[in-house]
């Protein structure tokens, strides 16, 4: 099976007494929280789709993902994005590098003729997809109810771990991006009545957003996953010192972390862990670490002091 149930691994992460779970062992080529998004796809049938279409930024996991995902299925990947830098042309690297080397067509909107102010969803939808024959489109991030499968599979194993390990009050903690896989977590655990909270933090945008992109999906707000508040709001994609500091002492647990949404999620478990420390705590580690080829290199040159010794 590709997506084989990942590890959970108890560990002293941050000096907290938590489990991780580990889905950035997932498949070297087809981990992390996008490959339960993404699992779906790996059943469905591709002998009519030669073309498969996703949008979002020339270093997201996704794009790495559905590149993958594209070879294993034997077509082609068109990957929209808005803007690439040309010092990222220049010097391929992390999920930008990885998704060329797999054949993936990676088209910068930004550079086309024919945009006519229009965004990338909206391109897609005016420019290319009434023009394809063939074509499969996912959206941005995974956000849909096609992730729904994959992410209750990822809840069905933390549920048999829960029964196996006779735990009780187990929090599951994860930032987000849409928030789609901490959703349809929350929605499975509300739904089969078990002692199983999740709690998650928006790494990109604020609650309000993050509050709509549930509603979009479930609109049964009592189902939605709690939103823990830092008490600052942290821009997505901006270097902060404090997070290559905290990211550092993680993944002295022995763990690799990643760079862009770790840092916050980190934060969240530790508030978290701070307000119920008599709960079990599960990080779910959703892999994007090949992102650090991109992310360290930034921080080196934004905070040399920070690599000091």
């Amino acid at each position: 099976m590709l997506l084989a149930n990942s590890p959970i691994e108890q560990k002293q992460l941050l000096g907290l007494d938590v489990f991780i779970k580990r889905d950035d062992l997932l498949h070297p080529a087809f981990g992390g929280n996008k490959a339960r998004k993404f699992s779906a796809l790996l059943e469905m049938d591709f002998s009519d789709v030669d073309t498969l279409i996703g949008y979002g930024s020339a270093q997201a996991n996704s794009l790495f993902t559905m590149a993958s995902l594209a070879q294993l299925k034997g077509c082609q990947l068109e990957f929209y994005v808005d803007h690439i830098s040309q010092w990222l042309k220049n010097n391929p690297n992390g999920n930008y590098r990885a998704a060329l080397e797999l054949g993936a067509r990676i088209i910068e909107v930004g550079e086309l003729d024919d945009r006519e102010g229009l965004s990338v969803a909206e391109y897609i939808a005016q420019k290319v997809l009434p023009y394809k024959q063939g074509a499969l489109f996912v959206p941005e991030g995974g956000r849909c109810h096609l992730a729904a499968s994959g992410v209750e599979q990822l809840a069905l194993e933390l549920a048999e771990w829960q029964q196996a390990q006779s735990k009780d009050k187990v929090r599951v903690v994860l930032p987000s991006g849409t928030g789609t896989t901490a959703l349809f977590l929350s929605r499975f655990f509300f739904s089969q009545q078990l002692d199983i909270r999740v709690l998650t933090v928006p790494a990109v945008g604020g609650e309000d957003y993050l509050r709509l992109q549930f509603n979009e999906l479930e609109p049964d707000s009592s189902l939605h996953p709690d939103i823990v508040e830092l008490g600052r709001k942290y821009h997505f994609g901006k270097l902060y010192p404090e997070f290559f500091t905290l990211w550092q002492q993680a993944c002295a647990c022995g763990v690799e972390f990643e760079l862009l949404y770790d840092p916050v999620g980190l934060m969240a478990l530790q508030q978290a862990f701070a307000a119920e420390p008599d709960a079990t705590w599960i990080y779910i580690h959703q892999g994007g670490v090949l992102g650090n080829e991109t992310m360290l290199p930034r921080y080196r040159r934004k905070f040399p002091g920070l690599f000091v010794g």
